[in-house]
């Protein structure tokens, strides 16, 4: 099946090609560019970013995600951060949408 995918870059075939055996419904990845949507949908899928992907996460049940992130926050080690200082991290490192819809429901 690889052999079949016509992607942007062929060293992503065996991501879309698991993603149709498996029957998924999205491919998380920051890679956007090189999943189109036009060919996604002809299988059926679509890509999504990680930040987006975690947002919709956290949208599905706000109560559960802070409840999960302020235990993230508390067993934090090396550094230990606040929640303040992890949004931020969070942030940094590209998930800024998802940071700040967790930021607005503390």
């Amino acid at each position: 099946m690889i052999d079949t995918i016509e992607l942007p870059d062929e060293n992503d075939r065996h991501v879309l090609a698991a993603a149709i055996k498996t029957n998924a419904n999205v491919i998380m990845t920051n890679n956007l560019k090189d999943f189109p949507d036009d060919y996604l949908n002809t299988f059926g899928l679509y890509a999504k970013s990680a930040d987006d992907f975690l947002t919709d996460t956290i949208d599905l049940n706000q109560d559960v995600a802070i409840t999960a992130f302020l235990k993230m926050v508390l067993n934090r080690r090396s550094p230990d951060l606040d929640e303040f200082q992890l949004l931020d991290m969070l942030r940094n490192n590209g998930l800024k949408n998802s940071a700040d819809y967790l930021h607005s429901q503390l």
